[in-house]
């Protein structure tokens, strides 16, 4: 029965492997997008210490792998046949990725590609296409990681919901603007360490570098007007971000269901933000949708979110449970719906062609 499943239900897998995490999303095609069948989520810490050394610590590269190897043995017991595997910022700034890449297909089998931060960009985009409130005139997607920060500033004045429903990928409205910074969650606390818990000027400082990088960016001048109208909004995936929903939420269990689509005000941001500077470390961690492994990240992104906010204001943000492995999953089921297009269509001509022979 299990083979028959195989052989009836295409699948399609996604990997990313980014500083901060590992995840894993196995889905088979539906209408208006795909279902998943599995998914596998783990905190690695790919890039600690790496703003520090240029390199991939030893212990990092070995939590990794120890993930990576739980992600191949699902893709075997799911005889996935169609994967694409991205590593992304850890990897590409890595004086030894590329040698870590190599271990990591001779141990796993995984064939990782090390993709662009404009690819980032873009398929981060992809994966959040219909949460974009088309009523509005652009969109600012901001995928907060672990090493690096992408904005795609996203053009909505010529498409409808209706025709990203219906046409998906291909209907995907223009990105006027990207901008990627190698300044991520992880890279962010590295930079700025926390001293003394609720020390404003501390969390004041993450803010204000992460401006810098983005004020001196001059090419999504193009959709100020729209923002400064209140016709743009603001679209956030991480798990920093779903974070500081939650905690804005007051979940006692993180539940994606409430809070992907998620719309918030500036103001709940920066209140989310006020109430998890006053509180410890230990307290922090001891948050249902924090946790210890993001007790020290999570102030680095509502910093990240807040320097967004204060650059190109606007009332709304968009949560997104959701992004650059949703993207990449609906990418590759576009891929393979193209080819199968093409090769009904070149059967097609060579039976017309034996037909007037």
């Amino acid at each position: 029965m299990e083979g028959a499943n195989r052989q009836s239900v295409p699948l399609y897998a996604a990997l990313d492997l980014g500083t901060n995490n590992c995840r894993l999303l196995i889905a088979t095609p539906a209408r208006g997008g795909f279902r998943v069948i599995d998914a596998y989520s783990r905190i690695v810490r790919l890039g600690e210490g790496l703003s520090q050394t240029g390199r991939l610590q030893p212990a990092a590269m070995d939590r990794a792998l120890s993930a990576l190897k739980v992600c191949a043995d699902r893709l075997s017991r799911r005889g996935v046949p169609r994967v694409r595997a991205i590593a992304t910022q850890a990897c590409r700034s890595a004086a030894n990725g590329a040698e870590f890449i190599q271990r990591v297909e001779r141990e796993t089998g995984i064939h990782l590609q090390v993709i662009t931060p404009h690819e980032e960009a873009r398929l981060s985009v992809a994966g959040c296409l219909t949460l974009l409130d088309h009523s509005t005139d652009a969109a600012l997607v901001l995928d907060v990681g672990g090493g690096s920060t992408e904005l795609s500033w996203v053009d909505l004045s010529g498409t409808t919901s209706e025709q990203i429903m219906a046409g998906g990928l291909a209907a995907m409205p223009p990105i006027r603007a990207w901008l990627s910074i190698p300044m991520g969650v992880v890279t962010l606390a590295e930079q700025f360490p926390e001293k003394r818990p609720g020390e404003r000027a501390w969390f004041r400082a993450m803010v204000d570098a992460v401006k810098a990088r983005i004020t001196e960016f001059p090419h999504a001048e193009g959709l100020r007007e729209a923002f400064n109208a209140g016709r743009g909004h603001l679209v956030g995936t991480s798990g920093a971000i779903t974070s500081l929903a939650g905690i804005h939420l007051g979940l006692t269990r993180y539940d994606r269901t409430l809070v992907d689509g998620l719309w918030l005000t500036r103001d709940d941001c920066v209140a989310t933000a006020e109430r998890l500077l006053n509180l410890e470390p230990a307290q922090r961690a001891a948050q249902p949708c924090i946790g210890p492994d993001r007790a020290d990240l999570v102030l680095a992104g509502a910093a990240i979110l807040q320097a967004v906010q204060e650059v190109w204001p606007c009332d709304r943000v968009r949560v997104a449970d959701r992004g650059l492995r949703e993207g990449l999953l609906l990418s590759l089921m576009a891929e393979n719906s193209g080819r199968r297009r093409t090769r009904r269509r070149r059967r097609a001509g060579k039976g017309a062609a034996k037909a007037v022979a």
